[in-house]
């Protein structure tokens, strides 16, 4: 056991850069300490998407400012966020997380409180933090504090969930705050993603079906309602249903995705040699970023891309049974949640670029440019990695204390 605390208190409240200790399989012979798959599914992605902003972006950026690495060394200062980032979070043990949950969801609800009193306007959405030269989405940060709050809140009231209807409903006065603080931004899509993971983690909690069913006729309702009291969200949703109807006008974002997907063909046009990227196609290098690569990569990229983000949040989904069947709830939750939110976001941002979903300004995790985007995917996926390592750990140990008596 003593060299499995060994290896565990590498990661304490020390910041100091450990991550070659934490590559090492040093502790048990033939035993990994992390999930190598895992951590190259996810390192993969954000190099494609170092490489994709760069070809999408370009065009844009020399119009807007006349150098046209201007968003390429952006997003090359974002990706040395991730680094610090990753290095944070991989020191903290989830236990830490868990504590503090609580505490977590008030400063980033405090936080978006501040966004509609003294948050940055961009395009007439108010979603934005500005702290020197750095811009936050609090948005993106509330769906990572939510799916730790989810989980924590799962293991405290497990029991009050499954046999009271208070306990059901208790997590969704919550979501209903954090919802209300971002629609007043306004964000649909980040409250849609929110709802998506409170449901499904409620619903794996073991919620009765009753409240269940109850709190998903709601959230449509809801969505409706929302849809046909603001006149641009309607604008959406019928071109979204006929874009070709105006296809100068409503529908123009989707006919320009629609016919980069139809250039792409098989196998694509060939990196860098999209055309709809040249100022035809709006937001290229974030929320349609996915249109650029199928024009690009073609039939073959699409697939190849959409599997790698498939392995991550299947990872992440099997991570959570495997926690749960050792006892492990809260990380178990946790890895549901990240693995729901990872899909689901994808499925969103891929189902509206090619017209099968409204347009809800979502980016696709790990690639789209965004800084606030990259940084909170990071920190989720590498707390899939701190929560499979400490996970390995009582492994060993289960398996050390048996063998020592």
């Amino acid at each position: 056991m003593a060299s499995s605390e060994k290896q565990l208190s590498l990661f304490g409240n020390r910041l100091k850069w450990s991550l070659p200790n934490l590559f090492s399989d040093n502790s048990a012979p033939g035993m990994q300490l992390y999930d190598r798959a895992l951590l190259f599914a996810v390192l993969s992605l954000i190099c494609f998407g170092f490489v994709m902003v760069m070809s999408a972006s370009m065009p844009e950026a020399q119009t807007l400012t006349g150098n046209p690495f201007h968003f390429v060394w952006r997003h090359g200062a974002y990706l040395v966020g991730c680094v610090i980032i990753a290095a944070v979070v991989l020191q903290v043990e989830m236990r830490h997380w868990q504590n503090f949950s609580p505490l977590l969801l008030l400063v980033v609800g405090i936080m978006l409180v501040a966004v509609l009193i003294v948050g940055t306007t961009v395009n007439g959405a108010t979603r934005w933090l500005s702290i020197g030269p750095i811009r936050i989405q609090v948005a993106e940060i509330a769906k990572f504090a939510f799916a730790i709050y989810m989980a924590g809140y799962l293991v405290r009231r497990h029991q009050e969930i499954r046999e009271n209807a208070k306990g059901f409903y208790k997590p969704i006065a919550v979501f209903a705050v954090y919802a209300f603080l971002i629609l007043m931004q306004p964000d649909l899509g980040t409250v849609v993603v929110l709802f998506v993971g409170t449901v499904g983690l409620l619903f794996l909690a073991g919620a009765r079906l009753l409240d269940f069913f109850a709190l998903i006729l709601t959230g449509i309702l809801a969505f409706v309602a929302l849809v046909l009291l603001e006149p641009y969200r309607m604008r959406r949703v019928t071109s979204f249903l006929d874009p070709w109807q105006d296809p100068f006008g409503s529908g123009y974002q989707l006919t320009q995705s629609l016919m980069a997907y139809g250039r792409g063909d098989w196998f694509g046009q060939g990196l860098g040699n999209s055309i709809q990227k040249l100022e035809y196609l709006p937001e290229a290098h974030t929320d349609f970023i996915f249109a650029v690569i199928g024009e690009e990569l073609g039939f073959i990229g699409i697939i190849a891309v959409l599997s790698v983000l498939l392995f991550v949040a299947l990872r992440a989904i099997k991570l959570g049974n495997m926690c749960l069947a050792l006892e492990r709830a809260f990380e178990g939750y946790l890895a549901y949640g990240i693995g729901i939110w990872i899909c689901f976001q994808t499925v969103v941002n891929v189902g509206a670029s090619i017209g099968m979903l409204p347009t809800k300004g979502l980016t696709l995790p790990f690639i789209s440019y965004g800084g606030s985007s990259l940084w909170v995917m990071t920190a989720a996926a590498m707390m899939l990695i701190r929560i499979d390592h400490e996970r390995r750990l009582s492994v060993i140990q289960a398996i050390e204390g048996r063998t020592s008596k």
